[in-house]
């Protein structure tokens, strides 16, 4: 074999090789096992010149010390799992970042996956993170049974549910008032002279779209407001079903005045429908979205708190696991009407 071939081997070997292990530092520092265990975890017992032998043969080799082993030893891994919706789209952002912090100042790393809304895929990664030992998880529900988290709830993996409850289990939640936010948004709407408001919404299935369809009912109901079929559209949220739902609703001999989308990615193919529109048309989004203030007229939302969600949720999971908490509880946080333009147009006709 020639010998550059032999050389491109050893540098493969060595850049894919197997890691440095603290048997690798003793033999390089010429020093006892226990004395490298005692330098990497900071325990008294050592010179200073034994330490700085020892210091060298870590920087010289690239030695990392193996956490996963240690917290092992102590029955936790200092990991949490978050089993989100969908990794882009940015509701999720702001409450990622609030589980991480609160996991970052318990000393924990927050492993990340997404659902893609499909209940089966967000099965296999709730229990492949159990499998991998995570200390709790964090779920955004896609499915309505998650009975098969049991043997790891009882197991001790700690659990709560966020935005969404869990299905034919008792475990922790975490929710926005979507019922009560909702129907003050349409309130609103109401309040500024409409009669004909039209609701575009996620799938049924899903708990955030129901309670929120229940909210434009009830809003509705309590100003004696008859609702016409044609006024609801609840569906997928790809672009072409939210056009084709408000473009429906948008037509005929009697449209509707404003419309009242159930989340952002509605309320952003709804924005394009209405800026092609020859009247304008009066718009309540669910969610805040990015840039709502500089559209022209601003987008009147209906905001919830991402990252106070996120956060309560997360440091719930590390209340259960320090063992502070017994019984599951429901937790729903506020939401806020923010008006910017679109919601206080009044009808055209």
């Amino acid at each position: 074999m020639p010998e550059t071939i032999r050389r491109a081997d050893r540098t493969a070997q060595n850049r894919y090789g197997n890691r440095p292990t603290m048997k690798d530092v003793a033999a390089r520092a010429g020093v006892g096992l226990k004395t490298v265990s005692r330098v990497v975890n900071g325990e008294p017992g050592v010179t200073p010149e034994t330490e700085r032998r020892v210091q060298e043969a870590i920087e010289a080799l690239g030695f990392r010390r193996n956490d996963s082993a240690r917290v092992l030893r102590k029955g936790r891994t200092a990991s949490i799992g978050l089993v989100l919706e969908d990794l882009a789209d940015p509701f999720y952002g702001p409450l990622s970042r609030a589980v991480e912090e609160v996991a970052r100042a318990h000393g924990a790393l927050l492993i990340n996956g997404s659902s893609a809304e499909d209940a089966d895929r967000e099965q296999e990664l709730a229990l492949a993170l159990c499998a991998r030992r995570v200390d709790g998880l964090v779920v955004i529900p896609a499915g309505d049974d998650h009975r098969y988290l049991e043997p790891e709830i009882r197991a001790g993996v700690a659990t709560v549910f966020v935005d969404r409850p869990a299905g034919k289990i008792d475990a922790d939640v975490v929710l926005s008032d979507n019922f009560g936010g909702a129907r003050d948004g349409v309130a609103h709407l109401i309040a500024h002279g409409h009669r004909r408001i039209g609701f575009i919404g996620d799938m049924p299935r899903i708990h955030t779209s129901a309670e929120r369809l229940r909210g434009y009912r009830a809003a509705m109901e309590d100003a004696e407001i008859p609702v016409a079929d044609a006024w609801m559209s609840l569906g997928v949220t790809d672009p072409e079903r939210v056009r084709r739902a408000a473009e429906d609703m948008l037509s005929g001999p009697q449209p509707v005045t404003a419309i009242f989308t159930g989340n952002n990615r509605v309320t952003v193919t709804v924005i394009r429908v209405l800026a092609e529109q020859s009247r304008r048309v009066a718009l309540v989004g669910f969610d805040d979205i990015e840039l709502a203030d500089l559209l022209q007229p601003g987008v009147t939302v209906v905001a919830q708190d991402a990252a106070a969600l996120g956060r309560t949720a997360a440091e719930r999971l590390f209340r259960q696991l320090d063992g502070t908490l017994v019984t599951p509880e429901r937790i729903e946080l506020p939401t806020r009407l923010i008006t910017r333009g679109s919601g206080e147009l009044p009808p055209a006709d």
